[in-house]
């Protein structure tokens, strides 16, 4: 049988370049959005064009609501039979200061980025025991090992990611499933469009080899954790010598 994943925030940046990366090695493909549906159905298109021989479907889902995410897994097993791989890429930032951020701030990005992780992997989690097999890969960022400036409630929300990861790869080891985390350093995405030419210069000079970082160059670390039989519990730095 062909190998399934799900990812989720996955049409556009480092979720899109995640989907194309598997179903060029192979993979069904569940494309994960919640708001940006006309990025989804063109990131499908490209992979029924490039790889006929998957599948590749798209599926509408707020990750903060579980029901939404129970149905979600449910399609994906109806489709594909298994879930062997489950890549919650998923997240919202905001730059603010923490003085001005508000009780709906927190409620936002930690149910984004953090509860919708809990509620995918709730979802997912019965198939992949029963399979006694499964990998789970995180995407959370550098902000959440070093903390970012006037980004506290999307480095809190990060961090939790490289908690829960560590957590779950101990409990999780038994049923032979791989809990692994990316941590992605500035990268060349939509969530960095914003900054001015000189901010973006100013970036680039603080980064060990001297760019951002490719979506697709996450999206390969993404696949190396989600293949390895021997790695879990681990954060996987990508920001080319950024901290």
């Amino acid at each position: 049988m062909r190998k399934s994943v799900i990812i989720t925030g996955a049409s556009k940046g480092i979720g899109a370049e995640t989907a194309k990366k598997f179903a060029k090695e192979g993979y069904n493909v569940l494309i994960n959005y919640n708001t940006s549906k006309n990025n989804a159905i063109e990131i499908k298109k490209e992979i029924n064009k490039k790889y006929p021989n998957v599948i590749a479907e798209i599926y509408q889902c707020d990750v903060s609501k579980y029901d939404e995410c129970k149905k979600m897994t449910n399609f994906a097993l109806s489709i594909f039979g298994n879930i062997d791989c489950l890549i919650l890429n998923a997240g919202i930032a905001q730059n603010k200061l923490i003085i001005d951020t508000s009780p709906k701030d927190f409620d936002m990005l930690l149910d984004t980025n953090l509860k919708g992780a809990h509620n995918m992997i709730l979802a997912v989690l019965s198939n992949m025991i029963s399979n006694k097999s499964g990998h789970i890969v995180c995407v959370s960022s550098v902000w959440g090992i070093s903390g970012g400036s006037c980004e506290v409630l999307y480095s809190a929300s990060k961090a939790g990611l490289i908690g829960l990861t560590k957590a779950l790869s101990k409990e999780l080891g038994y049923s032979n499933i791989k809990v692994n985390c990316v941590a992605p350093g500035v990268i060349d995405t939509d969530m960095n469009k914003n900054l001015t030419p000189k901010e973006k210069n100013e970036l680039e000079n603080s980064i060990s080899l001297g760019r951002m970082g490719k979506p697709e160059e996450v999206a390969d670390a993404i696949f190396f954790l989600s293949t390895s039989d021997y790695i879990t519990g681990q954060t996987l730095v990508v920001d080319g010598g950024f901290i």
